[in-house]
């Protein structure tokens, strides 16, 4: 009996093995470019999964055999820049240091689908009421029918009234989608990021911060474009990943996710050209990437910045809250010559499909 549990222990070690090399695969799968490997680039997709398996591995080994813990723990300590990227710890800061300045990123859906009730528009006083010194917002419209159920340019501007400085770039082909920004500070230049994209894209701007000038790129990267069944089958696979119908969804599934994947890539290397060619040492990157921590594009973005969330957040900051999607997809990104207070995913208001994401931001002298 002694013989088989020793055999029963290596099979089961030997799972644990593999379980282990997934989590490093996930974890450096990143390093992939998705224009190569597009389907394989998207490993990173399912590290918290591996990462989650490793834990009770280890819970289980500590129980049953202390010594074959070693190998998940082994594993966690080759992934801890990843997992500390995915699931940061800090500690809340309670008086933020003077000279500090806020900012916000939001992906606003169209002021939630421009809607007003009793007259207000709930994304707008959020906005408003944020005391946030920078804004920066991504699938910004308004509506130009003439209804008081929709909100209106004008009722933006009178509403942020505090913001003398702004600036709404169209992106996309035909200028479909916008995206914005609010700032306290003057704007001295503004332009589009010359990427291609059918719906989505990045402006790039030089903002006048007290004595400082800071380059500053707010950004909407490649939609995933997943239909509204292309969801329902995302669903169904957390339901019940073993009927038929839902492998051949999922294959679909990942193709939709390793096509944007790949666009994004050149997306990414474009933005970090960008921040390669900034004149000012002092740069801020922020925005929707339509992709996780664990992935190229944040990789190659953040190369030479630094994620303020993990710097200064907590947990996991899921930032999308529609179809079970979750992630954290929005991010600001800062230079190592500045420091990040008490980054917070707010989810306090679920106006939009992503929450808002803001941080104060203070310059090292």
């Amino acid at each position: 009996m002694r013989h088989i549990g020793k055999v029963v222990a290596y099979l089961i070690l030997a799972v644990n093995s593999f379980f282990a090399g997934m989590l490093l695969l996930t974890a450096y799968s990143p390093h992939i470019h998705p224009a190569v490997h597009p389907v394989e680039s998207c490993l990173g997709l399912t590290f918290p999964i591996f990462l989650l398996i490793n834990l009770c591995f280890m819970i289980f080994w500590l129980i049953v055999r202390y010594k074959y813990a070693l190998l998940p723990l082994l594993a966690f300590v080759f992934c801890y820049p990843q997992i500390r990227t995915y699931l940061p710890v800090n500690f809340t800061t309670k008086t933020v240091p003077e000279g500090s300045i806020k900012i916000l990123s939001y992906n606003i859906m169209g002021f939630g689908n421009l809607k007003k009730e009793n007259g207000k528009n709930a994304i707008l006083e959020y906005i408003r009421e944020s005391d946030a010194d920078i804004v920066c917002l991504q699938e910004y419209h308004t509506s130009t029918v003439a209804s008081n159920r929709f909100i209106k340019e004008k009722e933006v501007q009178n509403e942020l009234k505090a913001y003398p400085y702004r600036h709404v770039q169209p992106v996309g082909q035909g200028g479909t989608n916008q995206i914005a920004i609010y700032s306290r500070f003057p704007i001295l230049s503004a332009r589009k990021l010359g990427y291609k994209s059918n719906y989505n894209g990045s402006a790039i701007y030089e903002l006048k911060v007290n004595e400082d000038t800071i380059t500053l790129i707010n950004n909407h990267l490649e939609s995933n474009k997943l239909t509204l069944e292309d969801k329902e089958v995302y669903e169904d696979i957390l339901k019940d990943p073993n009927t038929h119908n839902v492998k051949t969804g999922m294959r679909q599934l990942v193709g939709k996710l390793a096509e944007a994947s790949a666009i994004r890539s050149f997306q990414a290397d474009s933005i970090a050209t960008a921040i390669a060619a900034s004149k000012h040492p002092y740069i801020i990157v922020c925005g929707d990437f339509n992709d996780t921590p664990i992935s190229y594009t944040h990789r190659k973005i953040a190369e030479n910045l630094n994620d303020a969330f993990t710097e200064s957040g907590r947990g996991l900051g899921i930032s999308y809250n529609q179809n079970k999607f979750y992630f954290r997809i929005d991010n600001i990104l800062i230079s190592d010559n500045m420091k990040a207070y008490n980054c917070t995913v707010d989810r306090s208001i679920k106006d939009s499909d992503h929450y808002p994401i803001w941080c104060y931001v203070k310059i090292k002298k």
